[in-house]
């Protein structure tokens, strides 16, 4: 077991065991289940690419020998960010074949979170592709490396920089130079891998899953949404994301021996003509897509009578956009609300019409113990809003190498603090709001503070509050509250070129700047930032009522 990680108590892992949630294999021993049972059937599409179950599996071997010829060895850390693509799946079960511990990082991610990733986990090696959407990755990851002692590899998909693998050269060997090496034998109880935490203090903390309660957290969360042999599954987010890898994802596919096809981009161009193509039978989305799929001219236009369910994760979906996805697509909506430290929660796709509508489902397991509970953690009845607690099976019980956020984010009695403010009518949960202060963009969690301390950088910054905006599209977006040093004449585009030199994901930079003279303030002393939401929601109200004469995101002085 690696150092910093947090195990389930032996009585939690004996009764998991007893009742059947952990089933004591790995990952890669429920794929090569898949393998054995369906080797001609296609697992993996991507434009004219097929690959069937027994190509994957063969694949994921050479490339796993081609790896430990490389020396990566069991409780090794990497960061991988890598592109959606059937690449990405067989690096991905090839690390874990090895006994490689992958981070999984988002396509969105610069230099100030991966070089955090690769040093807080001691990462041996990073995998990243050697341009993407007009950025250089190789020359990120030569900085980074200057910085990082414990990397010792860059594996690049693509052109490879100087002093870097080639991971295409890799992948395209068919022999290894070490053909004869014994890959070990992996317990289930290991670390597989780090998923990302939506992070409400800065940077992301790393969330360490194993092997038998991220094999439970698929194949429990694609039993909920129907998956069987005949699932056609469309990748159009991240597929590092745990929504798209397991939730159910990618992994709850694999599971049921079921087919994955891999997108491009999520436009209407692109995902409505490979719906058809591919006769798709359930789409994982969230609130940015569906909002453009069904404001699209390009709906009605193509025969997506395949489509069993449309499910929304991230966010929750409003009770009238859920019923135009039911009206328009012709297929059942489906809410997935959770988080990629455990608890998924589901809408049953034989509910009724006013809990697929409006609830965020129930538990997908029997296991997942739940509390609602006020300030002093005393628990609520039902029908009364309070924070949601969960404990369980799939949920972690604790963080990596982060004693002190543990002690903030869990009871003392292994209750993971969701920081959601919910309702429980019936065994169902309406999720009503949030305690965490976090901005969610669609889906990504943006931390206030990590943006705050990126503005406040900023030569004409005296101080900053950064606080979620309304937004038809994505939900929120991010908006920055900015007492201006004096004499600076600080405006929106130049904050936004300031911060993209500092090299932060994009989606977490201010989409509106508001100037003020001073924060409102509480008897305590804090900033009352539910004033400031309220007044920037205000705002762009006003600026959407046809009376304005005022331009949505403009500066307010």
């Amino acid at each position: 077991m690696i150092e910093g990680f947090v195990p389930w108590p032996d009585e939690f892992a004996r009764a998991y065991r007893a009742a059947g949630y952990w089933q004591d294999i790995s990952l890669g021993e429920m794929l090569e289940r898949r393998i054995d049972a369906h080797p001609d059937k296609i697992a993996l599409v991507q434009d004219d690419r097929r690959v069937s179950y027994a190509q994957l599996g063969e694949k994921i071997d050479a490339l796993a020998l081609q790896f430990w010829d490389c020396g990566l060895r069991p409780t090794d850390r990497v960061v991988m960010q890598l592109p959606n693509s059937i690449e990405f799946v067989v690096v991905f079960f090839a690390l874990l074949r090895c006994g490689v511990i992958p981070v999984m990082a988002l396509p969105a991610h610069r230099r100030t979170e991966i070089g955090h990733f690769i040093r807080h986990a001691d990462a041996v090696a990073y995998f990243c592709v050697d341009r993407g959407r007009g950025f250089d990755f190789r020359a990120m990851a030569t900085e980074i490396a200057a910085e990082a002692p414990s990397l010792r590899d860059v594996f690049v998909l693509g052109e490879p920089g100087p002093g870097q693998r080639s991971l295409s050269a890799l992948l395209a060997a068919e022999t290894p130079a070490n053909g004869s090496a014994q890959l070990p034998s992996l317990s289930p109880d290991a670390v597989a891998l780090m998923l990302l935490s939506g992070g409400t203090t800065g940077i992301p903390k790393l969330i360490p899953r194993t092997h038998n309660d991220y094999v439970y957290n698929c194949r429990q969360s694609a039993s909920v949404a129907g998956f069987d042999e005949t699932t056609v599954f469309l990748a159009v987010l991240p597929m590092a994301h745990n929504y798209t890898l397991a939730s159910p994802g990618i992994f709850g596919v694999f599971t049921f021996g079921g087919t994955v096809v891999i997108a491009a981009d999520a436009t209407p161009e692109t995902v409505f003509p490979l719906m058809e193509r591919e006769k798709i039978t359930l789409v994982s989305a969230a609130i940015p897509l569906i909002v453009n799929w069904l404001n699209s001219d390009l709906l009605g236009r193509y025969d997506l009578s395949s489509l069993r369910v449309l499910m929304n994760g991230g966010a929750k979906l409003t009770t009238e956009l859920r019923r135009r996805v039911e009206q328009r697509f012709a297929c059942t909506y489906q809410e997935c609300f959770g988080t990629g430290e455990g608890l998924l929660s589901m809408s049953r796709l034989d509910d009724p019409e006013d809990l697929r509508l409006a609830s965020s489902g129930r538990p997908v397991s029997p296991g997942d113990e739940i509390r609602i509970v006020d300030e002093r953690g005393r628990d609520l009845p039902d029908g009364e809003v309070g924070e949601l607690i969960v404990r369980g099976p799939y949920t972690v019980r604790g963080y990596y190498k982060a004693p002190e956020a543990n002690i903030a984010a869990y009871t003392p009695d292994g209750f993971y603090r969701m920081g959601d403010a919910v309702r429980r009518v019936d065994g169902n949960l309406y999720v009503e709001g949030r305690l965490k202060d976090l901005i969610n963009r669609g889906g990504e969690k943006i931390s206030c503070e990590e943006v705050e301390n990126h503005v406040l950088a900023h030569a004409g910054v005296r101080s900053v509050c950064v606080v979620a905006m309304p937004d038809t599209v994505f939900g929120e977006k991010v908006c920055a509250f900015v007492i201006a040093q004096p004499g600076a004449a600080l405006k929106l585009d130049e904050l936004r070129t300031f911060l993209l030199g500092r090299q932060i994901a994009k989606f977490k930079i201010p989409e509106r700047l508001e100037i003020v003279d001073e924060f409102p303030i509480s008897p305590a002393g804090k900033i009352l930032r539910r004033e400031l939401r309220q007044r920037v929601a205000e705002a762009v109200a006003r600026e959407k009522s046809p009376a304005s004469g005022a331009m949505p995101g403009q500066q307010s002085a």
